[in-house]
């Protein structure tokens, strides 16, 4: 999954990141709301998380352009300030949840795993193809009643492949919500890890569940032409 969060405080954004990162989670960071709505509209996320006090424009306003934008997906407000009228306010402009600094780290990754889970349909807990089973809130997979281990990025590929059954991803697709935006490398490196999905998930198994589309991208799903 990939998130974006707008954080102008060095700190608490580095130690937000760094926690999310370590959940598996690819972050961007913007430190305004100028950069943050640029990328809010660059990139399609599966949940954002703002504070409140930007430099450029506010929180507030970033959320109300984002919300015209997107109506889906999760947004978790950051503030310093806990004024009910300020939390209504945001809550009518499209917020899904509030977060008062200080906070505890714990609290910060249960609030993101629930509105995760609150999501649409594409973010069930468990996700299906075929014999696989991608479970998103302990990140464990199974194929066939088989346990499969997977390193981070490994995972984090099977997600999205698992999220979009039946479409075809190009790789740039791929790159754009597996890594962040710190990863600069080619393309190549999807087809590096297809590779090593393939050798752990499909390669067992007589029936073979990632697609490859010449010149356009990848797949997952039971095909003739997997």
């Amino acid at each position: 999954m990939r998130m974006l969060l707008v954080e102008d405080e060095t700190k608490v954004s580095e130690l937000v990141a760094r926690a999310l990162r370590a959940e598996r989670y690819a972050v961007d960071v913007a430190v305004d709301g100028p950069s943050g709505w640029e990328m809010a509209e660059a990139f399609n996320y599966d949940l954002i998380i703002v504070d409140l006090m930007l430099p450029g424009f506010g929180g507030g306003e970033l959320l109300r352009r984002i919300r015209r934008k997107d109506q889906q997906v999760p947004i978790l407000i950051l503030t310093a300030r806990d004024a009910t009228a300020e939390k209504v306010a945001n809550f009518e402009a499209g917020a899904d949840d509030y977060l008062t600094k200080p906070f505890a780290f714990a609290e910060l990754m249960m609030r993101v795993k629930a509105l995760l889970r609150r999501g649409p349909v594409t973010r069930a807990s468990v996700l299906r193809v075929a014999d696989l089973e991608v479970d998103r809130l302990s990140q464990q997979v199974r194929r066939a009643g088989r346990k499969i281990e997977l390193t981070p990025k490994e995972y984090a590929l099977l997600e999205y492949l698992a999220t979009n059954p039946g479409r075809v991803l190009s790789r740039t697709m791929i790159i754009e919500h597996v890594w962040d935006q710190s990863f600069e490398g080619l393309t190549n490196i999807v087809d590096v890890y297809v590779r090593h999905l393939r050798s752990k998930m499909d390669d067992p198994f007589p029936v073979k569940l990632i697609r490859t589309v010449r010149g356009v991208g990848y797949g997952l799903g039971e095909s003739p032409e997997a």
